[in-house]
């Protein structure tokens, strides 16, 4: 199956079928990590690391408690001369080399926007105390849907080891009990083959009935042809998964014709078919048409390509990061993939490579035909709805068969400059996981919410009960520092002013409005966090109600970035969109700040908009929250419900890291001696 421009290599590995996990395949398959160096190097580098391993075992406890009780900040460097002299790229990182741009800012491109002079405490500010991110360097989106596995859950994801920018992309891993708390683990996957020697890139892990794992994943190779290849645990019996096998008789799919050849890529976790199959689906696109290919296979070595698509929409480009999973109409509970039912909807997300940000719609499944049918054609993929209107892309979820919930995980990216990530030594992190639901008072939308685990980081609480907030007012509420809050916030507005306002033609849209300075006879109102005492600095979470000329009311759910900050090179524009609120709801919404994140949640998740927010003054204890009202007619009655968080644990895990130090220090002490003995007698 070559395809245009794929360089095979001259003796390909075997693809004979065996059984999907079979003794063959675990002789044969490539380590993940293994090369294979000289002699002469490898017995320098073994002598070497037997020294340096074996003074680390002699104090492994305490060489682990100075990795665990490092402070992330100590990375951030100087920037006072840096900033200017780093080099911008031509183009944009990552669009080369077949995947969405990676490169931050708009200002590398256009010559937009002078650099600030970051300090060091503004910078070390600026790292999130419960999100999860690696301890220095770059991250992108999930590598592989994560899951839980024997206890684990896992997340794998985009990771460059030698700086903050995209490249030299490798698998991170990480483990975690509950979803907050993480341990890093060693490098799970890096490009070692022919067929991903250009990135080991996105794809999906599928656990089977009898409990094994397969992962497939995207792989771009030696002539930088994005074909699909299968990998598996070297240890099924291992929970952390710590080594991986590509299986030898890689790649398993290459792109079909009519596709180009960088245009194939993020398979989907498998779903299982009344046929006895397991189905996928890859992100591409025809033209400017965007798609889901659909493949079935029994064995995920073999795959027979579906007739036509799951779906596709015109003008849409590229589909990355494609998802396909079933919400229930009925049950407040999360479905396995392979769930399907009269009371299930299917949700079809796709990563839109032109605008980057993650689109869903639901509609109905037809699992004979292999197609998907939106229930609003107003609303289908890449035209409708999306997951969060601000910075949150390349998202997936799994099911969480233990607690029976779907979870959601995406990327958050940063908003400043390149040369700014550079200094700080660090770019990118993960929202915080949420659960998905279908909307059963709407039936048009999704819920997310963050999850439940993230209320354990909650500690002193305060209510402010019935707040009155009168047009054109800003009211301090006093929580100490707003650093790492976690704010529940209830609005009701004056009755007798909705009633009395006129109705008008003129549309209110959250990025294209004067944010929270534009008022209104019905808003803004809303919340002001990451504020200073004198407001010069605000990230303003709002509503605003809009009466049509029919008397109907339609509210937008905003945050506004236009003053979030002082720097110059920091993207700062208004986010959000309409949201449902149904007769007798009052407004509500959720806000999770996190230094440079803010992620907010309006009526129970069904629009949310995340943030990425650099001040320069509101830091530390100058952070502050306001209730604000600027409607120019009607009052507002607040009440909020707001709790100090506390830090995540996110260090090395100590017990996997004395256990590989202690196999590597046997192994090469042996070679060590051997190289000694051998040089002594010959």
């Amino acid at each position: 199956m070559a395809s245009p421009g794929w360089h095979e290599p001259s003796n390909p590995a075997p693809s004979p079928y065996a059984p999907l996990l079979g003794d063959d395949d675990q002789r044969t398959g490539v380590k993940a990590k293994c090369r294979r160096p000289t002699k002469f190097i490898l017995l320098l580098v073994a002598g070497l690391l037997a020294v340096g391993l074996l003074v680390a075992l002699v104090d492994r406890d305490g060489y682990a408690k100075k990795l665990s009780s490092s402070m992330p900040n100590d990375e951030a460097t100087s920037t006072s001369s840096g900033l200017e002299s780093t080099p911008r790229p031509a183009v944009a990182r990552g669009v080369a080399e077949g995947v969405s741009a990676k490169s931050n800012g708009p200002f590398l491109f256009a010559g937009e926007g002078t650099p600030f002079s970051w300090t060091n405490q503004m910078l070390a500010w600026q790292r999130t105390a419960f999100h999860f991110q690696p301890r220095k360097n770059w991250m992108n989106g999930n590598k592989f849907s994560p899951l839980l596995y024997k206890g684990w859950y896992h997340l794998f994801y985009q990771y460059n080891p030698d700086g903050a920018v995209w490249g030299n992309i490798v698998w991170g891993h990480a483990v975690s009990t509950d979803l907050i708390h993480w341990r890093h683990l060693p490098i799970a996957m890096v490009a070692d083959q022919w067929y991903d020697q250009n990135g080991v890139w996105t794809g999906s892990a599928t656990i089977l009935p009898d409990g094994q794992l397969v992962m497939l994943y995207t792989g771009s190779t030696n002539a930088t042809v994005q074909v699909q290849n299968l990998a598996y645990p070297a240890d099924p019996s291992d929970p952390l998964l710590i080594e991986w096998v590509k299986y030898p008789g890689n790649p398993v799919l290459v792109p079909p014709p009519g596709i180009h050849f960088k245009d194939f890529r993020d398979p989907t976790t498998a779903w299982y078919t009344s046929e006895g199959k397991w189905r996928i689906t890859i992100g591409s696109k025809v033209n400017k048409t965007g798609i889901s290919l659909v493949y079935d296979t029994v064995d995920f070595k073999s795959y027979e390509l579906l007739d036509g698509v799951l779906h596709g929409v015109p003008g849409t480009g590229m589909w990355e990061c494609v998802d396909f999973y079933p919400v229930s109409r009925t049950d407040e509970n999360g479905l396995d993939t392979s769930d399907d039912g009269s009371g299930v909807k299917h949700v079809v997300k796709a990563s839109l490579d032109d605008d980057r940000n993650d689109y869903y719609a639901l509609g109905t499944y037809d699992g004979v035909r292999g197609k998907w049918i939106p229930d609003d054609p107003t609303l289908d993929v890449g035209i409708g709805l999306r997951y969060d209107y601000g910075n949150f892309y390349a998202s997936k979820t799994f099911y969480d068969q233990e607690k029976r919930r779907r979870v959601l995980w995406g990327w958050i990216t940063e908003t400043d400059s390149e040369a700014a990530d550079i200094a700080k030594g660090w770019a990118s992190l993960q929202a915080i996981p949420r659960t998905v639901l279908y909307d059963k008072k709407t039936g048009t939308n999704l819920l997310q919410w963050p999850v439940e685990e993230v209320e354990k980081l909650r500690l002193n609480g305060k209510s402010f009960d019935g707040v009155e907030v009168k047009p054109g007012s800003v009211i301090p509420l006093d929580v100490g520092s707003a650093a790492q809050l976690d704010v529940v916030a209830e609005f009701e507005i004056d009755k007798e002013a909705k009633e009395m306002v006129n109705g008008t033609d003129a549309e209110y849209v959250c990025s294209t409005s004067g944010g929270a300075a534009e008022r209104g006879a019905l808003g803004p109102f809303g919340l002001l966090v990451l504020a200073d005492n004198d407001q010069s600095e605000q990230t303003p979470v709002y509503f605003y109600i809009a009466k049509g000329t029919d008397g109907n009311f339609k509210t937008s759910f905003c945050s506004d970035l236009s003053r979030s900050s002082k720097a110059t090179d920091v993207r700062k524009g208004v986010y959000g969109s309409t949201v449902p609120v149904l007769e007798g709801e009052k407004l509500s919404m959720r806000v999770l700040v996190d230094h440079s994140i803010v992620e907010s949640f309006g009526q129970g998740g069904r629009t949310c908009i995340t943030s990425r927010v650099y001040p320069t003054n509101s830091v530390h204890e100058n952070a502050r929250l306001f209730l604000f009202n600027n409607a120019t007619d009607a009052k507002v009655k607040a009440s909020i419900r707001a709790w100090q968080m506390n830090s995540a644990n996110i260090y090395p895990s100590n017990d996997s890291m004395n256990k590989f130090n202690f196999v590597v220090l046997k192994s090469c002490s042996a070679i060590f001696i051997v190289a000694i003995l051998y040089g002594f007698f010959f």
